[in-house]
């Protein structure tokens, strides 16, 4: 009789809940490429070229981009977007990236997130997501997805505002 009261209820719910408690984190930072044909300073390369678009079905291009705390050319840098990108699609422009944020600079410095997902060509200002998979250091364990938006762009540089919403379990 003991167990169906309500205050065994009670206990059974908060010991439930607090079992499956996340913690949950947002970061935003800014993903500063010089994109493709930028000269020897891009930080974006084909290491396989099938096709004229970056996209391209069968293109497989490597990155190393600076993570930057703002949008400004000059804003510190916090880390790096390391990753690959390959072209995917027959029917559009497009494909699939894998990527490590590397954190270089500030209370993650040392701790990086791994995330996948698509790079699709479309105009400034599409939002897309990528999965999160993992991370390491103070991001071990981590899951969720990081959604870009890319909010300016040169004839060498594009920027793109990355908001990263992270859960721990």
């Amino acid at each position: 009789m003991a167990s169906s009261s309500p205050s065994f209820f009670f206990l059974l719910l908060l010991f439930t809940s607090s079992c499956t408690a996340s913690t949950y984190m947002h970061l935003r930072f800014y993903n500063h490429e010089r994109i493709l044909g930028s000269g020897r300073n891009a930080t974006v390369v084909y290491a396989v070229e099938r096709r004229p678009s970056a996209s391209g079905f069968g293109n497989l291009i490597v990155y190393d981009n600076l993570l930057r705390q703002g949008v400004e050319q000059d804003s510190p840098v916090v880390g790096r977007n390391r990753g690959i990108g390959v072209g995917t699609s027959l029917l559009e422009d497009s494909g699939l990236t894998v990527l490590q944020l590397v954190f270089t600079a500030g209370r993650y410095s040392g701790s990086s997130l791994a995330a996948q997902g698509p790079f699709p060509v479309a105009p400034l200002g599409t939002l897309f997501e990528r999965a999160i998979t993992g991370g390491t250091g103070r991001f071990r364990n981590a899951r969720g997805y990081v959604l870009t938006r890319e909010v300016r762009s040169t004839n060498s540089t594009l920027t793109g505002q990355m908001d990263a919403f992270i859960t721990f379990r």
